[in-house]
């Protein structure tokens, strides 16, 4: 899921530690991914059509630490439920 150029490779930088990055702004974030796996609040999602016609996908508009986070507890195996809610703006 990209985000703009200026943020490139900002959500791999927070899934290279997802439990420091769940934890580090106030404990009740780090105690909701152990406890159900996801983020408390919706992340913001654009389609890329928006930006490009020619585009696909979607587009991270706020949450990367919130993706990287959930990249990285799938990669290290930890505890992710099966979904995750958004705000997704399309046209």
């Amino acid at each position: 899921m990209p985000t703009g150029e200026s943020d490139a490779g900002l959500i791999e930088h927070f899934a290279e530690n997802p439990v420091y990055w769940a934890s580090v702004k106030i404990p009740e974030v780090g105690r909701h991914w152990e406890e159900y796996g996801t983020w408390r609040r919706p992340l913001l999602l654009i389609d890329r059509r928006l930006l490009d016609p020619a585009g696909s996908g979607l587009q991270v508009l706020e949450g990367r630490t919130r993706v990287g986070v959930l990249r990285g507890r799938l990669r290290e195996e930890l505890h992710a439920a099966p979904d995750h809610r958004a705000w997704v703006g399309c046209p």
